[in-house]
């Protein structure tokens, strides 16, 4: 973490010195009547959203919530190892990893076959497989994860603070003006129930859950069906004699159903997932008053000969299982040409079912995906063609989720035998849940070329680093003070690209890399002078990392490269975080662990939201400018 750039101050760094506020948050302030983005709701999906936009001052961001303040408890609670790594980005990844539990390994519970009526362990697996990230699969109350993002507002420079007891009642387009064009009417939920207010915006993200007035507002429709299946969720601190209940557990018993166990953070608080009754086609959850009772007492008739003594039950629901997504993600319909104003996150244009742990996952990914892009078009760096990217991209990773999450809830709901994966040694539920582990792990994402993803032409040079799916982190050395670390872990929520440059064999003064830092800080029609602002930083719009193959050490008297120790900020500071080595100390060698050609090198270049945009030669200067002239608009000054 870098800090004092802008002068010394005293005081916990995270929180960022504020600008001039274009809001007054006193308690009779009145609602601003312009904003740039208007965001509904404070899920998961909007928080991390307004997280992202909170950083900018130039970026008038609102964001209201019907609800009279944040919640407290209950809902979603696993954050998968790609969320983990978004996290990081965000700066409280290592909060979460101190506070959550960490799933370590998952237990399968089945009939036993001496005693149908009572189960036993069939198997154990490692949850996340070795390798496949730096960061663990966490358990935390999804309360806990709002806080976190809301700190981060509050720290930003613009002090961003949800305006609560507020929701959006309807919106209206007006085609005929760039300027402001979405009209929201935002009605009271609180002490002044019913007033209405309206806030012109330049964007409107609905994050604002499954009965979404945002995308009912544009005309969008939640399509899909139900499993007519009841199940409970209860977070509950008990007493039991089963075995394994600090650990992940899949139970399907012979008779009685199913249950998911999730171990909570604390110690003593843990999740289930209690399968109930099965529904009537027309007949909804409601109508059968389930109650926390109904679930205990299932739970125990399930997990025989164990039972569960419970204490005391912090949260529970009933749902229904069910699978629907949106036809769009914005309000542009099939077959008009015009960009997007209005756009969709979350349960507002997907919902499934909870078991596979993704919804909150997914839900902050889609605005994550989304933020960066409006922060491009808005500061005026992209054309607004770039937002129709969004739905592009995000509409067919949630379609996936639908379809592997339905495949789960069928398979979880299925008595033993009646499933086609009941065959050979494995259960069902078991080998379906190896299969989908890097699903579930989040790192199944994978964009398929665009302007925002190159072609495949040079992946050779780094098929570690693969194209279109997330950066994948590996241990390095930084050079200037020998810090051991991950390189992805450089990378903030800021809107910036990044380009990591690996060094071929020969790194000397007359190397490709070194050509390459000579183009990018000299040339005015570079990718990193023809993109900034002519008051702005030399990185402020990509950043450019380099990493050698040789250890620290070999590298301390090495000349570098201006572009690679560049004077930043009102006080001309000099960057000395942008050059790392190999580590060596045996945590890896980042070339042989991503397979990077040790000959010619390669440049790796990384979209904001930490996806791999394109890998080329260190020498394909032309190539980087063709690609980044489809995400780019030349600077106007």
């Amino acid at each position: 973490m870098q800090f004092y750039k802008e002068g010394f101050r005293g005081g916990d760094p995270d929180v960022k010195s504020a600008v001039p506020g274009w809001r007054v948050r006193d308690s009779f302030a009145a609602l601003p009547s312009e904003v740039d983005v208007l965001i509904a709701g404070c899920g998961p999906a909007g928080l991390c959203l307004a997280a992202q936009l909170a950083q900018f001052p130039e970026i008038k961001t609102m964001i209201v919530e019907p609800k009279p303040g944040p919640i407290e408890k209950g809902q979603a609670d696993g954050i998968n190892t790609r969320t983990m790594e978004m996290f990081q980005a965000f700066g409280f990844g290592e909060t979460v990893k101190r506070e959550s539990y960490w799933v370590n390994q998952t237990a399968f519970w089945a009939p036993n076959p001496q005693n149908q009526g009572h189960i036993s362990r069939i198997g154990r697996v490692q949850d996340v497989p070795e390798g496949s990230s730096e960061m663990p699969h966490t358990l935390i109350n999804q309360a806990r994860v709002h806080e976190l993002f809301l700190d981060v507002m509050k720290n930003a420079p613009t002090r961003l603070e949800p305006d609560y007891s507020w929701g959006v009642k309807d919106l209206v387009i007006d085609l005929s003006t760039e300027d402001q064009p979405v009209t929201v009417t935002l009605e009271n939920t609180g002490i002044n129930a019913g007033e209405t207010k309206t806030v012109r915006a330049n964007y409107v993200v609905g994050c604002d859950g499954a009965r979404s007035k945002v995308r009912t507002a544009i005309g969008g429709e939640l399509h899909g069906d139900a499993a007519h299946q009841a199940w409970g969720v209860m977070d509950i601190l008990a007493n039991t004699d089963f075995p394994d209940v600090r650990q992940k557990c899949l139970i399907s018993s012979a008779t009685e159903g199913n249950i998911l166990i999730l171990p909570r953070e604390g110690g003593y608080l843990f999740r289930m997932y209690v399968e109930l009754d099965k529904l009537n086609p027309n007949e909804r959850v409601s109508s059968r008053n389930f109650t926390a009772d109904h679930m205990i007492a299932a739970a125990n008739r399930i997990m025989q000969p164990y039972a569960i003594d419970v204490k005391e039950v912090v949260w529970w629901s009933i749902y229904e299982i069910g699978h629907r997504l949106t036809d769009r993600f914005d309000d542009v319909a099939e077959g008009v040409d015009r960009n997007p104003r209005v756009f969709t996150a979350g349960d507002a244009c997907h919902t499934h079912s909870p078991k596979a742990g993704q919804g909150m996952n997914v839900s902050m990914q889609d605005s994550f995906n989304l933020g960066w892009k409006l922060v491009q078009v808005l500061q005026g760096r992209s054309d607004p063609h770039l937002l129709c990217s969004y739905s592009a991209e995000r509409w067919k990773e949630a379609k996936r989720l639908i379809d592997t999450d339905h495949q789960w809830a069928r398979i979880m709901s299925a008595p033993p035998g009646e499933s086609e994966l009941d065959s050979g040694d494995m259960p069902r539920f078991q080998k379906q849940f190896i299969e989908n582990l890097e699903f579930t792990g989040g790192l199944a994402v994978k964009y398929l070329p665009s302007a925002l993803t190159g072609p495949d032409q040079f992946q050779a040079l780094a098929p570690g680093f693969e194209i279109g799916r997330r950066f994948h982190s590996a241990p390095v050395v930084r050079v200037a003070d020998a810090m051991q670390m991950q390189l992805g872990h450089v990378a903030e929520a800021d809107g910036r690209w990044r380009i990591y440059a690996f060094a071929g064999e020969d790194s000397a003064a007359g190397s490709d890399l070194y050509r390459l830092c000579r183009w990018l800080m000299e040339d005015p029609d570079s990718v990193v002078q023809k993109y900034r602002g002519q008051d702005e930083d030399i990185d402020a719009v990509i950043d450019l990392r380099a990493i050698f193959q040789q250890s620290f050490d070999a590298l301390l008297d090495q000349e570098l490269p201006e572009i690679l120790k560049p004077c930043t900020g009102k006080l001309g500071l000099q960057d000395h975080e942008k050059v790392f080595g190999v580590d060596h100390k045996e945590a890896g060698d980042i070339f042989e662990i991503r397979g990077v050609d040790r000959r010619k090198g390669c440049m790796v270049v990384v979209r904001p939201d930490q996806y791999v945009a394109h890998v080329l030669p260190l020498n394909a200067h032309e190539a980087l400018s063709s690609f980044f002239e489809g995400v780019f608009k030349p600077r106007s000054d």
